[in-house]
C-alpha cells in the first residue's frame, strides 16, 4: 500500500458501438498483449451471435448477465489475537463490477467449446439464465459469507 496518497481512478471512454463504459472495461479485461481490436471483434461477434440465437438484443443479455454476477457479500481475512477469521463484508459497487467481469472472462476461458467467441457467447447466456461457472463462483462466495456470519462483528 502506498504511503503517499491514494491512486487516482482512471475513467475509461465509452465504447464505439454501444456508448457504454462497462463494455469498454470488459473489452479491456478480455484483451491479451494489447490486442484491443481482436478483443473487440471477439466481444462484438459474440453479442451478434447472442442476438441471433436468443431473439433478444445481445447487449441487454450481457447487461443482465453482469447484474446476475455482481456479488453483494464476500469474505475478507481479518487477523485478531493470533487467529484469522473470514469476516463477511459488503462489496463496493466498483468491486462488484470488477469481480463480475473477472469471473465471466475466467470461466469463459475455461469452457470446453472451440474458439473464444463460442466460449464467451455460451457463458454470457448461461450467466443471464443464472447458470454456468461464473454463477457457481458467485454462489460459492455467498455461501462462504453466510457460513461465516458469526464473525460479522469483527467487521472494521
Amino acid at each position: 500500500m502506498s504511503r503517499r496518497r491514494r491512486a487516482e481512478r482512471r475513467d475509461v471512454l465509452p465504447d464505439s458501438r454501444y456508448g457504454d463504459k462497462l463494455v469498454t472495461k470488459f473489452i479491456n479485461s478480455l484483451m491479451y498483449d494489447g490486442k484491443k481490436s481482436i478483443s473487440e471483434s471477439i466481444f462484438y461477434t459474440a453479442l451478434d451471435q447472442i442476438t441471433a440465437e436468443t431473439n433478444e438484443e445481445g447487449i441487454e443479455v450481457f447487461r443482465k448477465a453482469m447484474e446476475n454476477l455482481k456479488p453483494q457479500l464476500e469474505v475478507r481475512s481479518r487477523r485478531i489475537g493470533g487467529a484469522t477469521y473470514q469476516v463477511p463484508v459488503e462489496v463496493r459497487v466498483e468491486r462488484q463490477q470488477a469481480l463480475a467481469i473477472r469471473w465471466l472472462i475466467r470461466y469463459s476461458r475455461e469452457r470446453k467449446e472451440y474458439g473464444m467467441i463460442e466460449k464467451l457467447r455460451k457463458e454470457i447466456i448461461a450467466a443471464a439464465n443464472n447458470e454456468g461457472g461464473a454463477m457457481k463462483k458467485k454462489d460459492d462466495t455467498y455461501k462462504m459469507a453466510e457460513a461465516n456470519r458469526a464473525f460479522a462483528h469483527y467487521r472494521w
